[in-house]
């Protein structure tokens, strides 16, 4: 540097020091601003994969760069310099817009995608037995309650009444299961069968020894039917029935839509 001209900005020499282009006394002087500096102890700890990416420009042909080996003594153009600088600034800028959309969708997806096996029905959620106080109406129950769209089937043999509300999302289906006069214990789910004759799983759940919406039962809870909220990709006009099925594949009760 001439005497009397100004240096350059000790936060500009980040770069060339990651890229360990700076001399001696250069570096030292920048080690000296880095001891008291958070900012450059930040954008250093960010560039540090400079060098390995200069490094391997050198097979490039008609770079004119040194061997990898020899790319600690390198002195690169400072538009080179100012390139790569550029090029990882904005690889970390998209890095950093990509994590903002995950979690910007998983929110989407909490908020308005399917649910999985919402369920109301009084006393304890401890599965142990069954309470019996009244319970406020559940989200699920009150969006049943909601949803004019409604489908509703008995299954002569098992004698399980299903209701299933719908409501199209841009998703595809949001769905609300009642379901009555079903004892466990079970594990069951609900399937939506489209007209191509696919099958979509919307939920799973228990049913515990006392079952839900038993008429005649002893306890409120066992009285009260079960309401399951759930999704389908499917959207309302591309479903032909939904079934409810045990875990062991036996059917409780089929829905036409």
């Amino acid at each position: 540097m001439q005497q009397g001209t100004a240096g350059p900005n000790e936060h500009e020499t980040v770069g060339a020091y990651a890229l360990g282009i700076l001399d001696d006394a250069e570096a030292t002087a920048f080690e000296a601003h880095l001891a008291g500096c958070e900012w450059c102890a930040q954008q250093l700890d960010e560039l540090a994969g400079m060098e390995p990416m200069l490094a391997a420009l050198a097979d490039l042909p008609g770079t004119g760069t040194p061997a990898i080996g020899e790319s600690l003594s390198a002195r690169p153009s400072p538009r080179l310099t100012e390139r790569l600088v550029d090029e990882v600034a904005d690889r970390r800028a998209q890095k950093r817009r990509r994590s903002f959309y995950m979690v910007a969708a998983a929110a989407a997806l909490i908020v308005g995608g399917p649910f999985v096996a919402v369920a109301t029905s009084g006393g304890g959620d401890d599965g142990g037995s069954p309470g019996t106080g009244v319970q406020a109406a559940s989200p699920a129950q009150s969006a049943f309650e909601n949803m004019p769209d409604r489908a509703t089937a008995t299954d002569p043999t098992t004698e399980v009444t299903a209701t299933v509300a719908m409501q199209e999302k841009a998703w595809g289906t949001d769905g609300v299961l009642e379901l009555k006069n079903v004892k466990g214990p079970l594990k069951c789910s609900l399937i939506a069968v489209g007209e191509n004759g696919e099958r979509e799983s919307m939920s799973t759940w228990s049913v515990p020894n006392w079952g839900y919406g038993i008429e005649g039962a002893q306890t409120e809870q066992a009285r009260n039917p079960l309401y399951i909220q759930s999704g389908a990709a499917f959207k309302p006009g591309e479903i032909d029935r939904f079934e409810v099925v045990t875990i062991d594949g036996d059917k409780l009760v089929e829905i036409d839509v």
